[in-house]
């Protein structure tokens, strides 16, 4: 008896158009109502919205691999074959402990005080001004100072580490003008890896720096230490500040939760896996099928680029009950997925935990709500987040 294959459903859209991109929740909906996977005609790549599909793909790292790049675009993939996100096994494994290091709850501990004390005169600085803007002012304040610091990366070309982060996250996506015009810049964050951060030019002591010791002990490749210092830069930069800015944003349009929070500050790690889940600063990476797959009864075929949303699992209503809801008292939200799941699950998700619980912490007795004037969103292939909170507190 032979049982028949089911291919995916199809469909012809631009994933990453400047309109789905403001506003990509429409077409997430209309994959995950089509199949657990669906075929995308426009970039010839499978795409899951579906949380149990999603949760299954990074899961399965040994049928959906890294190692072949996690990436939309050939070039970009090749080009990094061989970091920490591009690995997968043992090698990924090995400089994977390196690099958490740092940033494992037991080490964070000794930093934590620095950091709230920071959040706490960043939140009298801003909330005695009255208006403000959150996605700068705020969200970037502790990233670009406190975490910096931590990492000692050398002064020199410093200042466009904002500039270079965004690049790095548009040429996660497809081959479109974005993603072109982001590879110089890629290139000039790399050249400063390879020619700053080296010994001599870091500061001692910091996370950088101890990669190359790591190196030195034999504990990742030599010539791995000066790029490794840029993995640093995904859980300090953007992902952090557009989560920071998102809450911002999330609670500003629902004045009932942050009352909420206020009166009950203990649900802050709650309030953070919420605005995580509902509004996810990484929207999804791509994995390679190694070998043949069937999720539900649709079979994906090996040697296959599969786009992972953790945006649209996050929003899947079979797992979470009106999932549109901003709700901070919701059940089983600890399950999200903006940090990915399984052995490439964020590495920077607690130092980002940290950041944004520091900020919420300092605002809460301060302020008692939040009026928002006008708001910009960066337009990143793989990112959701603004540019532009323009607010009041009150």
């Amino acid at each position: 008896m032979t049982t028949t294959k089911k291919r995916a459903p199809s469909m012809s859209v631009d994933l990453y158009s400047d309109e789905n991109l403001m506003n990509p929740y429409p077409v997430y909906d209309e994959i995950r109502e089509l199949g657990p996977v669906v075929y995308l005609e426009d970039l010839d790549m499978y795409v899951s919205a579906r949380y149990d599909a999603v949760r299954t793909i990074l899961t399965r790292s040994d049928v959906f691999v890294s190692y072949e790049g996690v990436m939309m675009n050939d070039p970009m993939n090749e080009a990094l074959k061989g970091i920490v996100l591009c690995t997968d096994g043992d090698e990924h494994a090995a400089m994977r402990k390196v690099l958490a290091k740092p940033v494992m709850p037991k080490e964070l501990r000794s930093v934590r005080p620095e950091v709230e004390a920071e959040a706490e005169t960043l939140a009298d600085r801003l909330v005695a001004k009255g208006r403000f803007d959150a996605a700068t002012e705020l969200a970037q304040h502790l990233p670009l100072t406190i975490v910096s610091k931590l990492v000692g990366l050398p002064e020199e070309g410093r200042q466009r580490m904002m500039i270079w982060a965004e690049a790095n996250f548009q040429c996660f996506g497809p081959m479109n003008a974005r993603t072109e015009a982001a590879f110089p810049v890629l290139e000039e964050m790399v050249g400063y890896a390879l020619n700053q951060c080296v010994r001599g030019k870091l500061v001692p002591g910091g996370w950088a720096e101890r990669l190359h010791d790591a190196a030195e002990a034999g504990e990742i490749p030599m010539e791995k230490a000066s790029l490794m210092a840029l993995d640093y830069l995904g859980p300090s930069l953007d992902t952090t500040i557009f989560g920071i800015g998102n809450a911002v944003w999330l609670f500003a349009n629902n004045p009932d939760q942050w009352a909420k929070l206020r009166e009950q500050p203990t649900l802050i790690p709650q309030a953070i896996n919420e605005v995580l889940r509902l509004e996810s600063p990484i929207q999804g990476f791509s994995r390679y099928t190694k070998e043949e797959f069937e999720i539900e009864d649709v079979t994906i075929p090996k040697d296959a680029r599969v786009i992972v949303l953790y945006g649209a699992g996050n929003r899947d209503g079979r797992k979470f009950p009106e999932p549109e809801k901003f709700d901070i008292m919701r059940e089983s939200v600890a399950d999200h997925l903006a940090f990915g799941h399984g052995e490439h699950a964020c590495v920077g998700m607690n130092l980002a935990r940290l950041e944004m619980s520091a900020i919420l912490k300092s605002l809460c007795p301060r302020v008692e709500g939040f009026e928002v004037h006008e708001t910009e969103r960066n337009i990143i292939n793989v990112l959701r987040g603004f540019s532009k909170i323009d607010i009041s507190v009150h």
